[in-house]
């Protein structure tokens, strides 16, 4: 059962592309969409646990988490709905190079050379996915390549602040990484959509809102499925079974999204993934 749990969060974000287009096309934008997500975990956390606001509010480093939350979920959901499903997930599980900086920066971890080299081909394995089918140098695709970037540092700077935070409890933890998945994106779709960037708040239509409150109920069972996985089994497995993302995400978005796999994408992908599953060995 707690591998279940993990497989099915993995799930659930590999498939989430689908969901989100179709509630793009139907005008609500990535960013709102994101808001809405997570205003459940909010709304249910706060009120069952409403002694954990006063543990947010007095500490400063499960802000961070918030903004580091808001902003991680704010990309990835924007570049997964808008570009190349297969470079967006790629790109944003390079988690393994942010992380080693961060954790000598904010932990003070020493970097170890297996660090280094796993630095090494998670750089090489992202030059592989930049790079254009004609040939040539590496290059973003525009927009939905950079959130996937930024996305992936985000999730670093959230995985380096959970355990900087790991003595608050669970309660604590979990209600500042909701709040910032709906504070953050907020604020941000009203200063993009200020300046028209993005969409303002769609006309209000039955067809989005049940669509995005199912996406909320998924996302919640999600995250529960998750932490009850993660407490049951060790961290480094659970890192290993949390990578399935990458399969659930790709083989959807190859097989009904209408993408290729190139080979020199698998290649980079395979560099990613070995970087990444490097980073599990160290963890155990």
């Amino acid at each position: 059962m707690p591998y279940l749990g993990l497989l099915f969060n993995a799930f659930v974000w590999g498939l989430s592309w689908w969901p989100l287009r179709q509630l793009q096309a139907m005008g609500l934008h990535a960013v709102w969409a994101t808001m809405l997500f997570f205003l459940m975990g909010v709304l249910v956390i706060g009120v069952a646990r409403r002694e954990a606001w006063s543990g947010v509010w007095r500490t400063p480093s499960l802000w961070v988490l918030a903004l580091a939350t808001g902003a991680t979920n704010a990309a990835f959901n924007w570049g997964v709905a808008t570009g190349e499903v297969v470079r967006v997930v790629l790109l944003f599980y390079l988690m393994p190079l942010w992380a080693v900086g961060l954790a000598w920066w904010l932990l003070g971890e020493r970097i170890t050379p297996m660090a280094a080299v796993r630095v090494l081909l998670a750089l090489g394995g992202a030059l592989l996915v930049l790079r254009p089918e004609d040939g040539g140098w590496p290059r973003f695709n525009g927009l939905p390549d950079w959130l996937g970037l930024a996305g992936g540092l985000g999730f670093a700077v959230t995985n380096v602040m959970l355990r900087r935070a790991s003595e608050r409890t669970s309660a604590e933890r979990a209600l500042a990484m909701f709040s910032g998945g709906v504070c953050l994106p907020a604020l941000a779709g009203l200063v993009l959509a200020g300046q028209g960037l993005i969409p303002g708040w769609p006309a209000f239509d039955w067809a989005w809102l049940l669509l995005a409150g199912a996406m909320g109920v998924a996302f919640f069972a999600a995250n529960l499925a998750m932490q009850y996985g993660a407490s049951q089994i060790p961290v480094h497995l659970t890192s290993v079974v949390m990578l399935t993302e990458i399969v659930f995400a790709s083989g959807s978005a190859v097989w009904f999204g209408g993408e290729t796999l190139r080979p020199v994408v698998l290649l980079g992908g395979g560099l990613i993934l070995l970087a990444a599953l490097m980073a599990t060995r160290d963890e155990a």
